[in-house]
């Protein structure tokens, strides 16, 4: 069946107990990710991760992993990303299956009219599907508002706005924001707090002292010595390493589901196509060396090792430079290996 925008929320915070696929696509991947995420969490599950190749291959592997029972008995959501008609066999299996024990959910990048997984999924009641679209001016704004409720914040429409900004629309990124903001307001959903713009002056992704972006591009770009004497450069004690962790997270996060496209087989050449005019031409050249020189694997554990560091100086008195330098240079240093 198909979902529209004022049902789909319902949909994935109280699951029906009778669908057993969710099929989320379209331009916006991170509000497809940020839905698949809400089912996650309302289902109380561990993400099972599945590729798309190795269902493609053995078609019989969704049904089994579906249908088998967890070794420790708790929930499981298999995820699969990214997705597209190659797994049609596969999800004919699964929703003519007797029963399964887990959900399975798919995220897919546009798809047309006339995709045969799409229609398979808008066609069966076991099946759900929603299509994404980049959110703009007003409505990226009542988005973010609506995550910050969420996490105990009320988001007045311009501050929201500024969110939606400064997160580029992507909803993942604005997530992280919000519930770091709620960290530091002390906000809870018992608890709401107002959130102002001297929150987003102080600890906001768009609370940038000098080139932060282009210190993360360095490092995943593996420039450990222009790295090196970029950060001697910047002045000591005067610097919050936060707003740097965080462009090397939104940078991450952008590399993400591009790079897992070329790993299931993409042309690197097509991938960067796709970007279109979301991505600035200049970073078009620094973008695709990056692709070429990390895996998917790589930068998951970027990414965990990125977000920890962040929550250990966050709220730090006096937070340590040295500390951004190290984790900044070890992810240089890997990334110079891979060349």
């Amino acid at each position: 069946m198909k979902a529209n925008r004022s049902s789909v929320g319902r949909a994935v915070d109280q699951p029906d107990p009778h669908v057993r696929f969710y099929l989320f696509l379209g331009q916006d991947e991170s509000q497809s990710r940020a839905l698949a995420a809400r089912l996650q969490e309302a289902l109380g599950a561990a993400k099972f991760v599945l590729a798309g190749s190795e269902v493609k291959s053995s078609p019989a592997l969704l049904v089994d992993e579906a249908a088998a029972l967890s070794l420790f008995g708790e929930r499981r959501l298999i995820w699969i990303e990214p997705a597209g008609n190659e797994l049609v066999e596969a999800v004919e299996a699964l929703l003519a299956a007797e029963s399964v024990e887990s959900r399975v959910v798919a995220i897919a990048g546009a798809l047309p009219k006339s995709s045969a997984l799409l229609k398979l999924a808008e066609a069966s009641p076991a099946a759900l599907a929603f299509t994404s679209y980049m959110p703009e001016g007003d409505e990226a704004a009542r988005i973010v508002a609506d995550l910050g409720r969420r996490v105990g914040l009320k988001v007045a429409p311009p501050v929201a706005a500024r969110i939606a900004d400064a997160c580029g629309n992507d909803q993942a990124i604005a997530m992280r924001e919000l519930e770091k903001f709620a960290l530091y307001a002390g906000a809870s959903t018992n608890a709401p707090k107002e959130l102002g713009h001297e929150a987003l002056d102080a600890v906001g992704a768009d609370a940038t002292e000098g080139d932060f972006a282009h210190l993360a591009d360095l490092a995943l770009l593996g420039e450990v010595s222009e790295l090196s004497e970029a950060i001697s450069a910047l002045p000591k004690g005067a610097v919050d390493p936060v707003p740097a962790i965080r462009s090397l997270q939104r940078r991450i996060l952008m590399l993400a589901p591009a790079r897992a496209r070329v790993e299931r087989g993409e042309r690197l050449d097509a991938v960067m196509t796709s970007f279109g005019k979301s991505l600035f031409w200049k970073d078009k050249p620094v973008v695709q060396k990056m692709l070429g020189r990390w895996t998917a694997e790589g930068l998951a554990t970027a990414a965990d090792r990125a977000g920890a560091l962040e929550r250990s100086l966050m709220f730090s008195e006096a937070p340590e430079l040295e500390s951004l330098a190290e984790e900044l240079l070890a992810i240089a240093r890997k990334a110079r290996s891979a060349r």
